[in-house]
């Protein structure tokens, strides 16, 4: 690695090295991603005069030496624009025996002297164990699911819950003029931030969470219950990752990727038939899935991961690998990277209660 002057062949002649600092962004896609991007490139270059190498699609970047050098021109009107310009991936750097040796050849051979690797648990779990064999790197919270620990918010999350509340308020109309429960599935796998937030915010009848086991017994009664005051529609939210108590319905998992995550999706219609032959009520399902995390970040979104970049270069001139930028309150502080992978941060019982008082 470099960071010290370097000599030339010439005795007479030092050469100071001009430091570089790698970025790469994982897993899926996010709003605010290129907002982080340009803080980082940004500050980096405009500040510190450093030379910014963005590696494509995640982890394979750095496995593959697929990169592209970033400057201000080339990150110029990225702020608004969701998704990322740098490609994502979920390979898994780990996964094979030789990973660790080739990211840490590629990065001395592009003579980098850290790595930014900007993702959720799956990217920053890799990150913290690479950084724990002795590789500069650093992490920076992202994910829609809000799961990381070390952190209250994650950029994404807003914009999640935004599109998720739009979804609602536009299904309420159906559902009342047709007499309709609506199922409404939105992203989530261990955590249910994103339909407690969105449930809330849309004034849903029944909000399932992977936290807390459902019976599908208990959902119909309430179902019925709102329909015996008067009220013939409902509106349940479900997260992609939350399940029936055991022995009470049947669902199905898809195969696994590289960090043995297996393929959600199918909670919704699983509960669309469940429900409409318990109730006799005519339900239908809506699967929002990458809708969530497409498109234009909300105002904070773009503020929290501008903010998050900037902490993250400024931790990079400073040498402080092995840690990560966040939100704290309303402040931006550095925690270290292995708490923020340690356990996901997940909806506690008090919140969900406190959706409970609006069930049915």
């Amino acid at each position: 690695m470099r960071g010290a002057p370097r000599r030339s062949d010439s005795a007479s002649a030092v050469i100071v090295a001009r430091v570089r600092i790698g970025v790469l962004t994982g897993g899926g896609d996010c709003p605010g991603l290129n907002a982080v991007i340009r803080a980082i490139v940004r500050k980096g270059v405009d500040r510190y005069g450093h030379a910014i190498v963005g590696f494509r699609d995640g982890w394979r970047g750095v496995l593959e030496n697929s990169f592209e050098e970033l400057t201000i021109e080339s990150t110029r009107g990225i702020l608004p624009r969701g998704g990322t310009i740098l490609g994502s991936s979920r390979t898994n750097p780990l996964k094979d025996d030789g990973g660790l040796a080739r990211v840490r050849e590629n990065m001395r051979g592009l003579h980098i002297d850290g790595l930014i690797a900007i993702g959720g648990e799956d990217t920053l779990g890799a990150a913290s164990r690479l950084y724990e064999s002795g590789l500069p790197i650093m992490g920076v919270p992202k994910t829609i699911d809000n799961d990381i620990g070390a952190t209250d918010m994650t950029f994404g999350f807003d914009t999640a819950v935004q599109v998720a509340t739009d979804a609602i308020d536009r299904l309420h109309t159906t559902a009342e003029s047709h007499h309709r429960i609506l199922v409404v599935e939105v992203m989530g796998r261990h955590a249910g931030w994103i339909a407690l937030h969105a449930g809330l915010a849309g004034g849903a009848d029944v909000i399932l969470i992977p936290e807390r086991p459902f019976d599908i017994d208990d959902v119909c009664r309430l179902l019925r219950r709102r329909h015996s005051r008067g009220r013939y529609f409902s509106i349940v939210v479900v997260a992609e990752g939350a399940t029936p108590s055991e022995g009470t319905m049947e669902v199905a998992s898809g195969p696994e990727d590289e960090f043995g995550h297996a393929r959600l999706g199918g909670i919704g219609q699983r509960l669309e038939h469940e429900i409409e032959s318990r109730t006799g009520v005519e339900t239908r399902a809506t699967v929002l899935g990458h809708i969530q995390r497409g498109g234009t970040p909300t105002a904070f979104d773009r503020v929290l991961a501008t903010r998050l970049g900037i902490a993250a270069i400024d931790a990079a001139g400073d040498s402080r690998w092995g840690t990560m930028p966040a939100l704290r309150g309303m402040r931006v502080e550095l925690v270290q990277l292995a708490d923020a992978v340690r356990e996901l941060r997940t909806v506690p019982p008090e919140d969900y209660a406190l959706a409970e008082s609006f069930f049915g």
